[in-house]
């Protein structure tokens, strides 16, 4: 039988740059990466941080200064349920309880009265809803549009 050469076992090398090992050879938590400094993708590794490093997410996130989000409470009473992303103020009234109704009770406009507007509501009360097409149209117009308002001009919350 043939014998095999037997080779001496090889010390590890690491990796060689170029080949998806960014600074590959030096010192650190991963080949090339001194501890704590910026690693592959300029995340920080393990180490030390950096000086003036703040660990965690920031807490202003990428919103601009001032921004408010949707649905928060910003202390003006005009707007107690915060603004829409136009500033438009939102209302205590929702527009899915509004075109709900309006589906269900539209020959007698209880969706318009819940919304405040009266003038409308009595008109489909004394019509029964346009015999029901205006009261479907218009529950269907208040579910799927976004810029319906209540009496006091404000948007509808979704």
């Amino acid at each position: 039988m043939s014998e095999q050469p037997q080779h001496p076992q090889q010390p590890h090398q690491p990796p060689q740059p170029g080949y998806g090992y960014p600074n590959a050879g030096g010192p650190g938590p991963y080949a090339g990466q001194p501890g704590g400094q910026a690693g592959p993708y300029g995340y920080p590794q393990q180490g030390q941080p950096q000086p003036g490093y703040q660990q965690g997410y920031p807490q202003g996130g990428y919103a601009a200064p001032g921004y408010v989000p949707p649905g928060t409470f910003t202390g003006d009473p005009h707007a107690p349920y915060g603004y829409d992303p136009y500033g438009r103020p939102y209302s205590d009234k929702s527009k899915i309880v509004a075109g709900v109704l309006q589906l269900a009770l539209g020959s007698l406009g209880v969706g318009r009265f819940y919304m405040g507007h009266v003038g409308i509501a009595l008109a489909q009360l004394f019509t029964c809803g346009g015999l029901g097409i205006w009261a479907l149209v218009d529950g269907i117009m208040i579910l799927t549009s976004n810029d319906k308002t209540d009496s006091n001009g404000r948007v509808l919350r979704g």
